[in-house]
């Protein structure tokens, strides 16, 4: 953590040195002395270490200057720095001057000039200030800050991508006083900004890409190198235990992701029926832990880093990413799962991410404290956020569509949903319209059945209305189903034949598209069970027929 500030401010270039050298001597070892002769460039220091979140202890601030006044500055310092003690130097002549401002700009103390002895006249003053800062004061957050609506879409999706990357960050609503005055250092006030992202060493961006986050906050964006013997796309359950497997049995490794590791997993409050966490182990925490293991092993993370087009050349996979850059590879593993798909009623597209959202959005659910939210949805990933909102929501409200949670719901949280007694279940419903201009205000909903529409208020509506897979950049390399899920082993060979274009004495294996050393596994590959262990040992699996394959060619 940066040492705490003492400012120096006085016009008088050679009373300033004398004070700084004075203050460096008794303070230097637990504070930094910060010193300045013009109370504008002053002000401007002090802005910039509120962008760095750093700490101001002490201002000593002569009360005679051009242009702004010792107390005119400690004014305007207030707030910026509210709690930091504030000593004002006078001469003889300025005592009343000092006295009257001593309520008007909040002044502890004022001293005389010349102060010497610094030993009688200065530190004893000065000890008993900083001892009562010190007593009250909390040590900053030094993470990465974002400021904004809670509303703005551009902000949810900057504390989502942290959030799921597992990068601490501190929220300040737009709103507040401090979120504000931070906005108002960083932005010209005829600049609008929805997200302003502050970063531990002062620096901003004003509604920055994912990747543009990412260059920041230090994760690789682009491959180290031209080759790799297995390339995987997306980091989900499937793709990084093939990550952890690949690497761990010598081959070269590369895992590119998106948007972070983990996948709808990863979103997931709480998984508890993953084999070996009997109470249960939340999909974030599970994630670091993959990527932490794959990394020990050596493979090479990406992400977020989109794959836009796949080439053969002969035995090699060209990868072609969407910053242009390229990687070859021997064998290539499509792990891509699954996104949620989103609902096409009135008011869905404009209220995305200021109200409505897709997926589990953890990091949204401190803002709905007390608050009555919605989920649309019937499976696990349904079950397991109604049973975390519940925690903080005043009532959360399970919409499904069909007659029943049974067929879709694993009984285990089905019975926890019965048990908790904030959670409703509206069978056989439906939602209509989503209602709200910059905001969600309420939503339309109606009964299958009675046909009874009803309008009901709320911010926060959270959707799992089931998902598709995003394969359309390979729909001229591999084969897929009706509904976009990649065709391998079997299901890759039209009537009991070879694939169209194979090219090998020997079927696809069990994990294999129809194109040799190019394999699906996880949500994305068709008939596949919807499930992390599946997905883990489909990835385990799937390194495995790599070996095979590449002792083959």
């Amino acid at each position: 953590m940066a040492k705490p500030v003492i400012l120096a401010l006085d016009d008088d270039l050679e009373v300033l040195q004398a004070l700084e050298l004075d203050l460096r001597k008794e303070y230097g070892d637990r504070f930094r002395v910060v010193r300045s002769n013009s109370a504008k460039t002053a002000l401007e220091v002090l802005q910039k270490l509120k962008l760095r979140n750093e700490s101001a202890a002490l201002f000593l601030v002569d009360q005679r200057m051009p242009q702004m006044s010792g107390v005119e500055f400690l004014e305007r310092a207030i707030e910026i720095f509210p709690l930091t003690k504030r000593v004002l130097l006078t001469a003889y002549a300025d005592t009343n001057a000092a006295i009257h401002a001593i309520n008007k700009a909040k002044i502890d103390y004022y001293l005389l000039k010349p102060w010497n002895p610094p030993q009688e006249r200065l530190y004893p003053i000065l000890n008993d200030l900083l001892e009562v800062w010190q007593a009250s004061f909390r040590p900053p957050f030094e993470g990465v800050r974002v400021v904004g609506s809670r509303w703005s879409p551009k902000l949810h999706q900057a504390k989502d991508f942290l959030a799921r990357n597992h990068v601490p960050y501190q929220w300040l609503n737009i709103e507040s006083d401090e979120g504000d005055r931070l906005l108002s250092y960083a932005v010209s006030s005829d600049t609008k900004c929805q997200a302003l992202v502050i970063f531990p060493d002062g620096s901003h961006l004003i509604e920055p890409t994912n990747t543009q986050i990412a260059e920041k906050i230090g994760l690789k964006t682009r491959p180290n190198m031209p080759f790799y013997d297995l390339a995987i796309v997306g980091a989900g359950p499937a793709g990084l235990a093939a990550a952890v497997y690949g690497a761990s049995e010598g081959l070269r490794t590369v895992l590119i992701e998106r948007e972070a590791p983990g996948g709808q997993a990863g979103t997931s409050s709480r998984i508890e029926n993953y084999l070996g966490f009997p109470g249960g182990v939340h999909g974030g925490d599970l994630a670091k832990r993959a990527v932490t293991q794959a990394q020990k092993f050596g493979t090479e993370i990406i992400s977020p880093q989109e794959v836009v087009d796949v080439r053969l050349n002969g035995q090699y996979r060209l990868v072609t990413l969407a910053d242009g850059s390229q990687l070859s590879t021997h064998t290539l593993i499509i792990a891509t799962g699954v996104s949620y798909r989103k609902f096409n009623i009135p008011g869905s597209e404009k209220l995305t991410g200021a109200g409505v959202y897709y997926g589990a959005a953890m990091t949204e659910a401190l803002t709905c404290k007390g608050e009555d939210v919605f989920i649309v949805g019937a499976g696990n990933s349904a079950g397991q956020a109604a049973v975390y909102l519940s925690k903080y929501a005043g009532s959360v409200n399970l919409v499904v569509r069909g007659d029943s949670l049974k067929k879709s719901m694993s009984q285990y949280l089905i019975d926890q949903i019965e048990e908790i007694g904030n959670i409703n279940v509206k069978l056989l419903t439906q939602v209509k319209e989503f209602i709200g201009e910059d905001k969600l205000e309420a939503i339309s909903i109606f009964n299958s059945i009675t046909g009874e529409v009803e309008t009901i208020p709320t911010n926060a509506l959270f959707s799992f209305i089931g998902a598709k897979p995003r394969t359309d950049w390979l729909q001229n390399i591999v084969e897929r189903d009706e509904n976009g899920f990649i065709l391998t082993g079997a299901s890759a060979m039209p009537n009991g034949r070879s694939p169209k274009g194979w090219t090998i004495e020997r079927d696809p294996f069990f994990l294999e598209t129809n194109v040799p050393g190019i394999f699906a596994i996880g949500d994305v590959r068709c008939n596949s069970v919807k499930r992390v262990a599946s997905a883990v040992g489909e990835g385990a699996i799937a390194v495995q027929l790599v070996h095979q394959y590449l002792a083959s060619v």
